[in-house]
């Protein structure tokens, strides 16, 4: 007789407690409990939130918080006893530290050391299971077939053995409902198993006498690609800045999440270049038969004063609707079983449908989905026959393990075989990202993108869902996808990235945009480039045409913002006297001095931009020395954004910067509707609120 093994799949909900510490004072003898929170090498890790438990079986969350900056917390006023500290970020294994509390100790140091990965909980029923599983940082515990058939049911259902594991309960997971479980049979994750004949829509069961193992886990948690704030660069010794362009939108959505559901993001989480170009400012209109401008202003920085701000701009042209060519559009849906949340593919299902009623008649649209494999629902049709691929789109179901690689070869596969000659070619990708069977190595991924893109069909993601959100495929994809990233945590977002904003979304004007940016340390002795941390470049790889930049839509704006330090202020504490030692030893015979010519004595820097057409292959240069002085109609509300993410990612409340921040944004304009700007403004009283619990 086979048997078969059984996996019930369902997301992990952790509760941050932001309460203070309840402990009676029964003795008078209280202690602190404090400590860091550090990576594996010893670096500080900021932004983790730490709590602090009662050592039960139950554990309760007594407190909780933020470690700072350095990766500090502490905990005040604590009563002697055992308690256990467990400290989670997204993108580490959550560590629990036991702690024993005793008098005589004002203070109680703990280091807390968090490794690279994600925590899961996994309570296994099989034979030969080990109880602790050192390499996956998971939890099992074992049962052999006997206790298995054992178990005190009526039912000879094996999901009825679910029932008696941890965190399983009536049918449900962690008190998850249903739609929200995955099962699995053989290795093979389906929560539609669904038996033909006579059983039509009958979910089918195995017999517990039949089965070998049953399985509650919980969720992978979420993933974000690790940002390390850029530093502070002498001009003298560094005089290039380069990276790619940036018109990815995702972070500010997933902050607003977040921020909505009463949490702060985790620092990884906030990319500031993306909260910067959510919103759309009204650069100048590009001239002279280029696709895109560019437009720089120079203005106080209200955070450090005597330091001053640089902003760059660029505006790609707008092409109205009539004018736009044919479009090739494939839609991509992942429809796993994760996807089965209301915010998942339902949402995407009802955004479709409004993207949709915007195609033209002579506009074609093919839609493919993967799940445990990939399909062809809907080969490419035109856009006259609405209703047919409506229908399309309301057949789909979500069920089954996520091939996610399978789905984006198939994908492009059918967009080659439609392309459209000087028309719009575009592969639309709906997931959360959480790709588990096929190719799931990133750098495989990467590959597998990067390979695609030579086609000339370009990529929009579409992340979607919270809990296991991998944040860090998504933005991968996009970025080597010849695309970009939006997050939808709304129907409403959803149609202002595809109806209000489709052009810029589907076609692009400009693709492989860097900059290159030379300042004079005449002028500015150090800077800082804000956000972008993940597109720098090798100032050689400027003028390398091989070399991938960033994609801009039609009327995309991107916008760029460096912190200056002029040549007469003094250096602040943490910038370097001099560059590090350099890998090359100085000449003997030559001796290398700045040399600035009187003509371009009073500018602070240049700005380079270098493009290429949708259908090139060689770029084209655009070059604009910048000045001080000047107006900066721009640079108010776009400091104003960028300093609410230099916020967010520290882990110190600034409370004084908070209120700060929301006095200025009031009355403030350029950038965005006055509907966006008025909802950031809340954002940021929400958030500022938040912070204040952080010690």
């Amino acid at each position: 007789m086979s048997t078969r093994r059984w996996n019930v799949v369902g997301i992990f909900v952790c509760l941050l407690v932001l309460a203070p510490v309840g402990l009676a004072r029964q003795q008078s003898t209280n202690v602190a409990i404090g400590g860091t929170v550090t990576d594996p090498g010893g670096g500080v890790i900021p932004g983790a939130t730490v709590a602090l438990e009662t050592k039960d079986a139950q554990p309760k969350v007594l407190a909780t918080k933020i470690s700072s900056s350095e990766g500090k917390f502490r905990f005040e006023n604590i009563q002697t006893g055992a308690y256990q500290v467990r400290t989670s970020l997204a993108g580490f294994k959550t560590a629990i530290t036991p702690v024993l509390a005793v008098s005589g100790s004002d203070v109680l140091n703990v280091r807390v050391t968090l490794e690279v990965g994600t925590m899961s909980e996994i309570v296994t029923v099989s034979s030969g299971t080990e109880l602790i599983n050192t390499q996956s940082a998971t939890v099992s515990a074992t049962l052999n077939p006997d206790q298995l058939n054992r178990m005190p049911t009526s039912s000879r259902n094996a999901m009825n053995s679910a029932t008696f594991l941890p965190g399983a309960r009536d049918s449900t997971v962690n008190g998850l409902p249903q739609n929200t479980l995955n099962i699995t049979i053989d290795g093979v994750r389906n929560s539609n198993l669904a038996a033909s004949g006579d059983g039509f829509f009958a979910t089918q069961y195995s017999r517990q006498d039949a089965v070998e193992a049953v399985t509650v886990q919980g969720a992978q948690g979420e993933a974000y690609a690790r940002i390390v704030s850029n530093p502070w660069l002498r001009a003298a010794d560094y005089p290039l800045s380069t990276f790619a362009a940036d018109v990815d939108t995702a972070s500010y959505t997933n902050v607003r999440r977040f921020l909505a559901k009463g949490q702060l993001p985790p620092p990884d989480a906030v990319r500031i270049e993306e909260l910067v170009n959510y919103f759309r400012f009204n650069y100048a209109e590009p001239r002279d038969g280029r696709p895109v401008s560019i437009t720089t202003e120079i203005g106080e920085c209200p955070w450090a004063p005597g330091h001053k701000l640089a902003l760059i701009g660029l505006r790609a042209k707008r092409i109205a609707d009539e004018d736009a060519p044919r479009r090739n559009i494939t839609l991509l849906l992942d429809v796993s079983g994760s996807m089965q949340p209301i915010e998942r593919l339902p949402l995407i299902k009802s955004a479709l449908r409004m993207f949709v009623d915007t195609l033209r008649n002579e506009d074609r649209i093919a839609i493919v989905v993967y799940a445990s494999a990939s399909g062809l629902v809907l080969d490419a049709t035109p856009g006259s026959r609405r209703q047919t691929i409506h229908d399309a789109i309301e057949s789909l179901e979500a069920g089954g393990s996520t091939n996610g690689a399978d789905g984006i070869q198939l994908a492009y596969r059918v967009a080659r075989r439609n392309f459209v000659e000087g028309g719009i070619n575009r592969v639309i990708l709906a997931t959360d990202g959480d790709f588990n069977v096929g190719i799931t190595d990133r750098s495989e991924l990467r590959t597998l993108i990067e390979r695609e893109r030579q086609t000339g069909v370009f990529l929009t993601v579409l992340g979607v869902g919270s809990g296991n959100v991998k944040d860090a495929t998504m933005e991968l994809l996009a970025d080597k996808g010849n695309g970009h990233y939006a997050y939808l945590d709304s129907l409403q977002e959803a149609r202002r990235v595809l109806v209000r904003e489709g052009g810029a979304t589907l076609e692009t004007v400009a693709k492989d945009v860097k900059f290159q940016i030379e300042f004079n340390p005449a002028q500015v002795t150090a800077y800082k480039l804000i956000g972008y941390e993940n597109r720098l470049m090798a100032a050689r790889d400027f003028n390398d045409d091989t070399k991938d930049g960033g994609e801009l839509g039609a009327g995309h704006t991107v916008t760029v913002l460096y912190e200056l330090i002029p040549a007469e202020v003094d250096l602040p504490a943490g910038v370097p006297e001099g560059a590090p030692r350099r890998s090359v030893d100085p000449l003997r015979y030559q001796v290398a001095r700045p040399v600035v010519n009187q003509r371009y004595a009073q500018e602070l820097l240049t700005v380079k931009v270098r493009y290429k057409a949708p259908s090139a292959s060689e770029s084209d240069l655009m070059e604009q020395p910048v000045r001080a002085g000047g107006v900066a109609p721009h640079l108010p509300f776009a400091a104003a954004v960028a300093e609410f993410g230099i916020l967010l990612r520290d882990g110190q409340s600034h409370a004084p910067r908070w209120s700060s921040l929301s006095a200025r944004l009031r009355g403030l304009t350029g950038g965005g509707s006055s509907a966006d700007r008025e909802a950031f403004s809340d954002l940021v009283e929400t958030a500022a609120g938040l912070k204040k619990q952080v010690r």
